[in-house]
């Protein structure tokens, strides 16, 4: 198997996706989740570009829109613990765009595992929980696993199962701590 330039850059820019990637699970509040999300969405449809991988570069242009949306959201409005009927609508319009994305990249079944991973991401960062974005990270790490696997990118499924390592390590860690903080009350 020959290596070509396309797939070393696209594995280069898997590295840096995971990493970035990896950091959000122990990241204490929504903001900063957001913040470097927005920058390994960057980085991974470049990936996608390099594999020919086309819904994963469209679900990667709907996470930009979509972190675009919480961030400007959260800067205007402020941190709030409860979603209300404009979140609501927001939700509902970025699936509206994630079906007509999977729609024109549709290139079988194995192409919808991106859109499924991009739902569930999209609302575990919109329900504004830290631990249900951590409990919510290990079907979205199993899914692009799988969508990694028909891709073919091998740092992709290398670190994506690093990635889920990472979701239920911060989740457990989440849930011992709030454990801890609720027995001491």
């Amino acid at each position: 198997m020959e290596l070509e330039l396309s797939y070393i850059l696209s594995q280069i820019f898997t590295i840096i996706t995971y990493v970035l990637l990896a950091i959000t699970y122990y990241a204490k509040d929504r903001k900063t989740v957001l913040s470097l999300s927005f920058l390994s969405i960057i980085t991974n449809s470049l990936e996608y570009v390099f594999l020919n991988a086309y819904s994963g570069m469209a679900m990667c242009i709907l996470a930009l829109i979509r972190n675009i949306i919480f961030l400007i959201d959260e800067k205007k409005n402020g941190k709030r613990e409860k979603n209300n009927a404009k979140d609501i609508c927001i939700l509902v319009v970025l699936y509206i765009i994630a079906v007509i994305f999977a729609i024109f990249t549709y290139e079988g079944f194995f192409s919808l595992l991106s859109v499924f991973a991009t739902v569930i991401y999209t609302y575990s960062v919109w329900q504004k929980k830290t631990k249900i974005y951590k409990l919510c990270g290990i079907p979205i790490g199993v899914l692009w696993i799988l969508y990694n696997a028909y891709v073919k990118s091998i740092f992709g499924i290398i670190l994506e199962a690093v990635l889920l390592i990472c979701s239920i390590t911060g989740y457990i860690i989440e849930v011992k701590e709030k454990r801890i903080k609720d027995s001491k009350q």
